[in-house]
């Protein structure tokens, strides 16, 4: 049953952590058809994926992800995955919706007559509707900012995304085997890093 967009409001609910489950009719809503991630699991990984959570002091409430999945298409169309990485790309890392509220949100918004899904090389490509369109024209007011964040909010997403670069960047150079002096050397580097981190931790508590 397809609902007016008129009906359609911002509702704090629908970026809950929600049960991951499949998709009914539909069948996956993943990159390839055997489960909800690209690799076939639940999480955009194949794991469990991270949850719907808020950012420290400062991340975005998540009762704003089905304005977030219309602005995102409005752009380009988007699969599942791709939506979640864009949402935190888009926030710092301080929003990081889970499997479980984007995808009944795509199921929900493709039921409203929102958006259309359609399988492209094995992806279940999402692409925003005329009336998809319309919505947005219509409630401009609730995502003009959507993805913004308060200036402790980007620290904190910048440091976050950091953090993941230096991961990275560890397990590149832990990948050469045949260059243990750049394993002793990285190693040293993080060593100093984590001590200079509890440093600056004793120093502000001081």
């Amino acid at each position: 049953m397809r609902h007016s967009s008129r009906h359609l409001g911002l509702r704090s609910g629908d970026g809950g952590d929600g049960p991951q489950f499949a998709w009914g009719r539909h069948g996956s809503f993943g990159d390839h058809e055997g489960g909800f991630g690209p690799r076939g699991g639940r999480g955009p990984r194949g794991g469990r994926g991270e949850g719907g959570r808020r950012g420290p002091r400062g991340g975005r409430a998540r009762g704003d992800v089905r304005a977030a999945i219309l602005v995102l298409l409005a752009e380009q169309p988007r699969h599942g995955y791709d939506l979640i990485r864009a949402i935190e790309d888009r926030t710092g890392g301080l929003w990081t919706p889970s499997p479980g509220s984007i995808y009944p949100t795509l199921q929900a918004l493709e039921d409203e007559g929102l958006i259309t899904i359609d399988t492209v090389d094995g992806r279940r490509n999402a692409s925003l509707t005329a009336e998809g369109r319309a919505w947005l024209d219509e409630h401009a007011e609730h995502h003009q900012d959507l993805f913004e964040t308060d200036g402790a909010g980007d620290a904190a997403g910048s440091l976050r995304a950091e953090l993941m670069d230096l991961r990275h960047a560890a397990m590149h150079v832990a990948r050469r085997h045949d260059r243990g002096d750049l394993a002793a050397a990285a190693l040293e580097i993080l060593v100093k890093a984590r001590k200079d981190m509890y440093r600056l931790l004793a120093d502000d508590e001081g």
